[in-house]
């Protein structure tokens, strides 16, 4: 059975592809066993045929990906404030916390590039932050 469960509407071959129960050879065998033609499909080199199945079915986190450097690349420029207390970061490890009070960066983007710093790091680092802008300035 080449698909889970009955085609409910229109799909193009890329969008069946796409699912990870779905590959190249099966895809085109069902379509000709419907009697549909397979286009610019027919004749495809295997190693083309690999490539367009790879990409098709990673591009929902490639996409992802993307939209996420895109997020942290508007981040960067985002202030530290000089008095934040970096002891305070639950989640972070001592050594980060230790490199984040001698470099005292004074945004994100310097802050990230501190050895050791993961876009996990980051985040937990964001959230205090947001927590410190606060009114009453507290982050715990």
């Amino acid at each position: 059975l080449l698909l889970e469960k009955p085609i409910a509407r229109e799909y193009s071959l890329a969008d069946l592809l796409a699912r990870p129960h779905v590959d190249y050879v099966a895809l085109c065998q069902a379509v000709d066993d419907a009697g549909a033609g397979l286009g610019e499909l027919e004749g495809m080199d295997q190693q083309v045929s690999q490539q367009v199945e790879i990409q098709l079915k990673y591009q929902g986190y490639i996409n992802r990906q993307e939209l996420e450097i895109d997020r942290l690349k508007r981040q960067e420029n985002t202030a530290l404030p000089a008095d934040f207390d970096y002891q305070q970061l639950q989640g972070l490890s001592n050594e980060l916390k230790e490199k984040l009070i001698v470099a005292r960066p004074e945004n994100i983007g310097r802050a990230s590039r501190i050895s050791g710093m993961t876009p996990a790091a980051i985040s937990i680092l964001l959230v205090y932050l947001k927590k410190f802008k606060t009114p009453d300035r507290k982050a715990s």
